[in-house]
């Protein structure tokens, strides 16, 4: 394999990081405190050419844990009339996590990543909801780095110019549907969609591989 193509794989081209888009929904904005209702988890892969695709998704409907604040505002936003319905079928948080990392752990392996990072829009929300429930579910063999992550408001502000997932989607010729948004599964689609596009235009554009002018 040539230098030029060892860097059209997944393992170098984040330097080592195997990313995984993630969207959850929630019953409020504190990570302590409120449930985590919904998450949903998207790998991705590359190609022989080094574009990035979806690989396998994950989409979970999830209990409220033990003593939850559960916010009327935030569950009339979500549509969710009761969060305890077993019509939702939703499963205990711990056991939602536990699938994802079983998934992320090995097709991180197989990608010859060293960590797994979260993709997500406004990334900080996301990434602090899965560290508390990993907190209270006391998950020791968690993938995903402790504090980094691929923030896509703040790269799709670069590429497109617009920081909401909805008009940055729009900007980048993705169809997005207002009416199904708010779902873990439908956003965390939409969100995979805008970063394969972005790492893949900035490919195209040339930015990827990058030079070394010492050996030019």
């Amino acid at each position: 394999m040539t230098v030029e193509n060892e860097a059209l794989t997944l393992k170098d081209r984040f330097r080592g990081y195997f990313p995984v888009v993630i969207d959850v929904e929630t019953a409020g904005f504190n990570a302590s405190t409120d449930a985590l209702l919904e998450i949903c988890a998207i790998t991705l892969a590359m190609d022989e050419n080094g574009d990035l695709h979806p690989a396998t998704t994950l989409h979970f409907h999830v209990e409220p844990f033990e003593g939850a604040n559960l916010e009327k505002e935030a569950l009339d936003f979500l549509g969710m009339r009761d969060p305890f319905s077993p019509l939702r079928g939703a499963i205990p948080e711990s056991e939602a996590l536990k699938e994802i990392y079983k998934v992320v752990r090995k097709e991180q392996k197989n990608a010859g990543c060293n960590r797994a990072i979260i993709v997500a829009h406004n990334a900080a929300f996301d990434h602090g909801f899965v560290s508390k429930a990993n907190e209270r579910c006391k998950l020791k063999r968690v993938p995903f780095h402790p504090f980094a992550t691929f923030d896509t408001a703040t790269l799709s502000g670069l590429a497109f110019g617009q920081t909401v997932l909805a008009k940055a989607c729009k900007t980048a010729g993705i169809e997005f549907d207002n009416k199904e948004a708010h779902s873990a599964l439908y956003d965390t689609q939409k969100t995979t969609e805008l970063f394969c596009t972005i790492v893949n235009k900035w490919k195209a554009l040339g930015g990827w591989p990058l030079i070394d002018s010492n050996q030019e």
